[in-house]
């Protein structure tokens, strides 16, 4: 009942803090969005008004946004060229590493890194026809509180002669350290390989899944 209680709670309270691109909360109207996004040098698709176009961490993208009750949820970016099978290779685990290694993320175990990185002699082709695999990875952006928390805590734990109430603020924080966590994990930022037409691209998403659809309108 208190972890039911608890998730409730930072359901209610946690929706200020939400997934971000580029510093861009990923909340709000459609319009809003399509205006801060070209206010970071995208520009709008000549093709259609929907879709922005621009580089995204070396690059070139098409910026997909998703929206449910005219209110924003998800940010879609696509490979504007697809590639071959040993490049998209390349760039997965590429993308997993640079995730990984960036401080905004919740750090992802070794394992974790052994089970996605995708081996050098692995058919794509044949894993996603015949088997129907999919290649995709999954991370959580931190809370604005969690780093704080931790590295409050971890000053604590190293103290030579701890007191009582060391003891006590180090549990305090733990928990709340458990609650950020908990709250991280509805702001996902995930990617995937896509095929089209026997060449493959990737899409990254980053979600506010405060705003997505869970059937409140059936």
């Amino acid at each position: 009942m208190v972890f039911l209680m608890t998730i409730l709670s930072i359901k209610l309270h946690a929706q200020n803090d939400v997934t971000k691109f580029l510093g861009i909360p990923i909340d709000g109207y459609k319009s809003e969005m399509i205006k801060k996004l070209k206010s970071k040098g995208f520009e709008i698709n000549p093709h259609s008004a929907e879709v922005l176009d621009g580089e995204f961490n070396g690059t070139n993208v098409n910026i997909f946004i998703g929206t449910n009750n005219n209110k924003v949820w998800r940010i879609a970016l696509a490979d504007a060229k697809d590639m071959s099978e040993d490049n998209i290779k390349i760039r997965f685990n590429n993308l997993l590493q640079q995730f990984h290694n960036n401080r905004n993320y919740l750090s992802s175990s070794d394992s974790f890194m052994l089970k996605y990185t995708i081996p050098e002699d692995e058919d794509i082709s044949y894993e996603l026809t015949v088997n129907k695999k999919r290649y995709q990875a999954v991370f959580y952006q931190k809370t604005a509180a969690y780093d704080s928390l931790s590295t409050e805590n971890d000053i604590l734990m190293t103290k030579e002669n701890r007191s009582d109430n060391d003891r006590e603020k180090s549990a305090s924080l733990i928990v709340e350290i458990f609650r950020e966590s908990l709250k991280s994990l509805e702001k996902t930022v995930w990617f995937m390989i896509n095929e089209r037409y026997g060449k493959y691209y990737i899409t990254i998403f980053y979600e506010n899944l405060y705003n997505k659809a869970n059937g409140e309108d059936l």
